[in-house]
């Protein structure tokens, strides 16, 4: 193995997965950005894989390489931007792997992300989640499987693979029920969920028996839900919602649009960005504060309060009012 294969191996296995810990998700999205990226060399460059060596990692490489994503691929600007993030991120540990690259790697580093449309979020209103969650027939066992899924995804405001990574033990019904998710970077957090989610799913585990330690949710064959079936069934259960009203799907509705949702709908009823980011599993409040400027009123709202939310965001909260959010949260949401 030469030297840029040896690095490249050892930014996905020692770099990314041990040193930085970053979830299998993120790090195969930047496995498929060195994939895309040797396809191309080898379609537009003529760059054989098996002929790598440090040259490949060039400027111009990597400028025609973003070029061909948006031009050929039909890629959006935050796809190009994510690929090029990967791509810096390689090029900072080669660095610090082999200091004589570092003139090489720099030019790479020195390529800014386009600038987009001020980001916004798809979500849906209040009624049109209630539609939503009126969909499944409770009755049914895939039914009720399939409530306590959607229920569970929008209460939780979790991320898709946080939703198919749960077991039976990490749903704990007390005074307050939680669930345990498991998010990004192997970081874990406790999200209140209502009676109502919590009675069903209650009796979708009773109903289907399942034991501790197993998945909370599996499809026929009886294995670990994928990303792909957690869109699916979400999609049958918007088509039938549709039916009924369809003014209130104005977007299309991805597992995600019920997480922005659920922020959205915290937000519009006054609970503060920095607990939001908590409940989310954002790292930054910064990430939260998209959601502030999606909606015209909030953001006029964020932008009188902008400054008592950054001297908050300084400041570490106690568990006091951790546990008043979760009493809250419990009783309103």
């Amino acid at each position: 193995m030469n030297k840029i294969a040896s690095l490249i191996t050892s930014f996905f296995t020692v770099y990314l997965m041990n040193e930085r810990g970053l979830s299998t998700n993120t790090i195969k999205s930047y496995r498929d950005t060195f994939v895309l990226y040797f396809r191309f060399l080898e379609r537009k460059k003529n760059i054989k894989f098996n002929k790598i060596d440090i040259s490949i990692f060039s400027y111009e490489n990597i400028l025609n390489f973003l070029d061909y994503l948006e031009a050929d691929l039909q890629c959006s600007v935050n796809t190009r931007n994510q690929r090029l993030a990967a791509l810096k991120s390689f090029s900072s540990y080669a660095i610090r792997k082999y200091p004589e690259y570092i003139n090489d790697f720099n030019q790479i580093l020195s390529i800014k992300v386009k600038k987009t449309d001020t980001k916004t979020f798809p979500y849906l209103t209040v009624s049109g989640i209630k539609l939503l969650l009126s969909a499944p027939n409770i009755y049914s066992n895939t039914g009720l499987r399939d409530m306590a899924i959607l229920s569970l995804m929008y209460e939780s405001g979790c991320r898709v693979q946080e939703l198919i990574d749960l077991r039976v033990n990490d749903i704990f019904f007390q005074n307050t029920d939680v669930v345990r998710l498991h998010g990004k970077g192997n970081k874990i957090r406790l999200v209140p969920i209502s009676n109502n989610c919590s009675s069903i799913i209650k009796k979708y585990i009773h109903s289907k028996r399942i034991e501790d330690g197993s998945y909370l949710f599996t499809n026929h064959s009886k294995k670990q839900f994928t990303r792909a079936g957690i869109s699916y069934l979400l999609n049958k259960y918007v088509e039938i919602a549709k039916k009924q009203d369809p003014t209130l799907f104005p977007v299309k509705v991805h597992p995600h649009v019920l997480r922005h949702s659920k922020a959205m709908h915290l937000l519009e009823n006054g609970v503060n960005l920095i607990y939001i980011r908590d409940f989310l599993g954002h790292e930054s409040v910064t990430t939260t504060e998209i959601y502030a400027k999606c909606n015209p009123e909030l953001k006029r709202k964020y932008l009188s309060q902008n400054s008592k939310l950054i001297e908050e965001d300084l400041i570490e909260y106690s568990q006091n009012e951790k546990d008043e959010l979760l009493d809250w949260l419990r009783h309103n949401i």
